[in-house]
């Protein structure tokens, strides 16, 4: 592949080109020249796109793809397919399949079947065996085959001494352990935030403690025993003060945030739009803005999209049976632009590599190419033919978009949407 990107502005305060306009010369999958008006004498292929910039290649630390046992909610093949068009080089796959990914065999599986995408496929596995809570799963094997993270999605483990275990165990290979954060009894039948909203609609509430209280006594644990751990999508602003507390006492705690929490409230659930039933539920405005402060001061370490695509039997019901979940990778640019600066989405949006261990690559000359291209001006309605995804299920429809992802550049191939 010889590709050339033509007046591209480059978003990488990692490149001695941060911030200039180039082109950038792409020879079977390493960035081989950048420079002004690059001589094409070899016939490279060339893209030149409105407004282009590029960056580092996104990564999204939740995504759901169900396959393999949901392929009607999504396959791996076409959820990698929109990944790249959304931008992203690069994902986590939540292990919440049929069979779960709970074994080294379903960790070669799920890999396999992403071996010949541009969007690069990163397992984790699950923390326990069929994510149940029960037995601690065969993490040191998932490890060797490939896993990056163990955790059971948006499944909060009641029993500490095995988070306790877990945390102890996984610090023999520098595992990453997941702690969803929910407790199942104080959230009991609730379906959305308790507050006003849920008072005024009829629906049982979800109290912030419910989460606040398991993160915790989850960083307690982690202060106990050592370890590194990560919070994913956490919705509270006292959620944020006590992750901030704990990264102050110098425990190795890295969180998320998903784009629905920094860009919804709970006033989107008047009209009892199943859409808008996710997990943890949608908050007030002041956990919003507390969401915002955390990504700025760094408190919150990425953003991700949570996509979880959800097929219409189990969306289109009464509000209290809906399953939660909304897909998020197609809007999460253009959503996050509409409330973060460029710069700040761009970090938010590559930051977890590192928290994962995966390997980043600056936009520099001898660099793999590994990158993302955007316009982050262009300004759109959110419709359904903007979804790429087999599920619908979006919670950004006829949302205002500011910005758009054009697709990627990785694993020597150009992928655009």
């Amino acid at each position: 592949m010889k590709l050339i990107i033509r007046n591209a502005k480059i978003i990488d305060p990692q490149s001695p080109f941060h911030n200039q306009t180039v082109d950038i010369l792409i020879v079977d999958g390493f960035i081989e020249k950048i420079g002004k008006s690059l001589d094409n004498s070899d016939n490279a292929e060339e893209i030149k796109l409105d407004n282009v910039h590029v960056s580092q290649g996104w990564f999204d630390s939740s995504v759901c793809l169900g396959e393999p046992g949901f392929e009607d909610r999504e396959t791996i093949a076409n959820g990698l397919a929109v990944a790249a068009k959304s931008g992203f080089t690069g994902i986590a796959l939540q292990p919440n399949s049929f069979p779960v990914i709970d074994n080294q065999s379903q960790i070669n599986f799920v890999k396999s079947k992403a071996n010949s995408s541009a969007t690069e496929l990163f397992p984790i596995g699950a923390l326990t065996k069929n994510a149940e809570g029960k037995d601690m799963a065969e993490l040191f094997d998932m490890k060797q085959a490939g896993a990056i993270a163990f955790g059971d999605y948006n499944k909060s483990l009641d029993n500490a001494n095995l988070l306790k275990i877990a945390l102890q165990y996984t610090q023999d290979f520098d595992g990453l352990v997941i702690a969803f954060a929910q407790d199942e009894k104080i959230k009991g039948n609730g379906v959305a935030n308790e507050g006003v909203v849920s008072t005024r609609l009829g629906l049982k509430g979800i109290p912030n403690l419910a989460e606040e209280l398991q993160i915790a006594r989850n960083l307690f644990l982690l202060e106990y025993t050592g370890g590194k751990m990560h919070i994913p999508t956490i919705s509270t602003a006292k959620s944020v003060a006590l992750i901030k507390e704990a990264k102050a006492k110098g425990l190795q705690v890295s969180c998320s945030v998903s784009v629905h929490h920094l860009t919804l409230t709970d006033e989107k659930l008047d009209h009892f739009d199943t859409r808008y039933k996710v997990a943890p539920p949608l908050r007030t405005e002041e956990d919003r803005q507390a969401l915002l402060a955390g990504i700025l001061d760094n408190t919150i370490d990425m953003i991700s999209s949570d996509h979880n695509p959800m097929d219409i039997e189990h969306k289109k019901m009464e509000f209290d049976m809906a399953k939660n979940g909304t897909i998020g990778l197609e809007s999460a640019f253009g959503a996050l632009m509409n409330v973060l600066p460029l710069e700040k989405v761009i970090e938010k949006l590559t930051s977890g590599k590192a928290v994962f261990n995966i390997e980043s690559s600056s936009i520099k000359e001898g660099s793999k190419a590994n990158i993302s291209l955007f316009n982050p001006e262009v300004e759109s309605i959110f419709t359904k033919t903007a979804i790429l995804s087999k599920s619908k299920n979006s919670a950004f429809l006829g949302m205002e978009l500011k910005g758009k992802a054009y697709g990627i550049v990785n694993q020597g191939k150009l992928i655009l949407a």
